[in-house]
């Protein structure tokens, strides 16, 4: 019995023994497969850029992600290489097309990629590998540039039609069939394939500063704080008193006068202007009650301030969409009203004031005191915000997962976007996103 017993207890022993070292085996195995994930460090010179949403069109630029037999898109945020070879410093986006701005010892100092159907990316021999007139890969957009030290110094894409300012002021290309190009308009000019290139060097002799592209119209602003506008102006997008096509760029008038304004946002008909003082004005499209004014028109054709923030502290930011605009003040407050999937749910589809999306909802908490958001942006139908830790959050129609969360369904309140690095910049087109980052620390 005894001796039995010993046997037993030996070979449960035995047993024992070789399940640790079976597991053992198997824990090194299990070690030598995890993967090994490697993120970007700082280094000076480097750049980075993720894009996602509809790459069909080509405007993400990156060929791999096309297919043939389905509408190609990526959900999540995909790094694009071409802007680390080329040193992206700049971005925009407009409707199905892509411009970069990159540090460059030639001439070739912007590149793009998506439609151009309008010749929004100028026009050049190497088209010819592109069929339909979609451009898939970035390549050079030729400026006739005098300098090769030029710089751009800012960008802005409409639906058809960019803007492009340099050092050596601005270049308009693409569709100018309402005047957003800023050059007279010919009837029946054909877009397609065109070499045209309008340079502005100035504005009555001030430097223009910023550029801002609605869908057909487009805003100038100087270095005394003025706003210029030309193009299509049916809704009163131009703000010019009256509601017709402007091709020489006028000056914004109304209550702007005598206003030093420091930024202007719009993408699509509706406008917001931002003053040094904190002040928010407001002209074009007010269908959805984005710009609160006494006058029942929902087009108002002059720039007018908007009374409605009184309470909210000092306006930094603005941003304006299809149908609905948003400010952010000097705390890091968001606010959003208008119409749409505005971040508070599912059952709030309109607001007709200013209303606060709840800071914890950026990752202010109570272990993150510091969090706070620093810019907002937006496009057509998707807002986007930027927190001081780099954090990007998006929000709103998710066609083509332009919001980058991982799916595509619509996303009724702020959620974090899985960007690996730290967002500096995001550039909304009307399905698809681009960012541009710098590495982690």
């Amino acid at each position: 019995m005894f001796s039995t017993g010993r046997n037993c207890f030996k070979q449960i022993v035995r047993s024992a023994k070789s399940l640790h070292v079976q597991k053992s085996k198997a824990q090194k195995i299990k070690h030598k497969t995890l993967p090994i994930f490697q993120y970007p460090i700082s280094q000076e010179g480097e750049h980075r850029v993720y894009v996602w949403g509809l790459a069909h069109h080509g405007a993400l630029g990156d060929a791999s992600i096309l297919s043939e037999k389905k509408i190609s898109h990526t959900k999540r945020p995909k790094r694009l290489t071409f802007a680390e070879k080329n040193k992206v410093v700049d971005i925009a986006c407009g409707y199905g097309f892509t411009v970069y701005a990159v540090h460059s010892s030639d001439k070739n100092i912007i590149y793009g990629t998506g439609i151009n159907t309008d010749s929004q990316l100028g026009f050049s021999t190497t088209n010819n590998k592109f069929p339909n007139n979609l451009v898939f890969l970035p390549r050079p957009i030729n400026l006739p540039l005098q300098d090769d030290k030029t710089k751009v110094l800012g960008m802005a894409a409409g639906r058809a039609h960019l803007l492009i300012l340099t050092t050596e002021g601005l270049f308009t290309l693409g569709n100018n069939s309402y005047g957003q190009c800023g050059r007279p308009i010919i009837m029946s000019e054909n877009y397609e394939k065109s070499l045209t290139i309008h340079h502005i060097p100035n504005i009555n002799g001030r430097k223009i500063t910023a550029v801002t592209a609605g869908q057909d119209h487009s805003m100038l602003l100087t270095e005394t704080g003025e706003v210029y506008t030309f193009g299509w102006g049916a809704d009163g997008q131009t703000g010019l008193a009256h509601y017709r096509n402007e091709y020489q760029p006028s000056l914004v008038k109304g209550d702007l006068a005598g206003q030093r304004i420091i930024k202007v946002a719009c993408v699509a008909d509706c406008v917001l202007a931002l003053s040094d003082k904190g002040k928010v004005f407001g002209w074009g499209n007010s269908e959805y009650g984005q710009l609160s004014t006494k006058d029942i028109n929902h087009q108002i054709n002059i720039a007018t301030e908007l009374d409605m923030f009184q309470d909210l502290g000092h306006i930094v930011d603005i941003a304006a969409g299809g149908c609905f605009c948003m400010v952010l003040n000097d705390a890091g407050n968001v606010y959003v009203w208008g119409y749409g999937i505005l971040g508070f749910g599912p059952e709030v589809e309109k607001i007709s004031k200013p209303k606060q999306i709840p800071s914890t909802l950026f990752g202010k908490n109570i272990y993150n005191r510091d969090v706070k958001v620093t810019n907002i942006n937006c496009g057509i139908n998707q807002l986007a915000a930027l927190t001081n830790s780099g954090d990007l959050f998006m929000w709103g129609v998710n066609k083509f997962g332009c919001l980058g969360l991982g799916h595509i369904k619509d996303q009724f309140f702020p959620l974090r976007v899985s960007v690996g690095a730290q967002v500096k910049k995001v550039a909304c087109g009307i399905d698809h996103t681009v960012a541009l980052c710098k590495p982690f620390i």
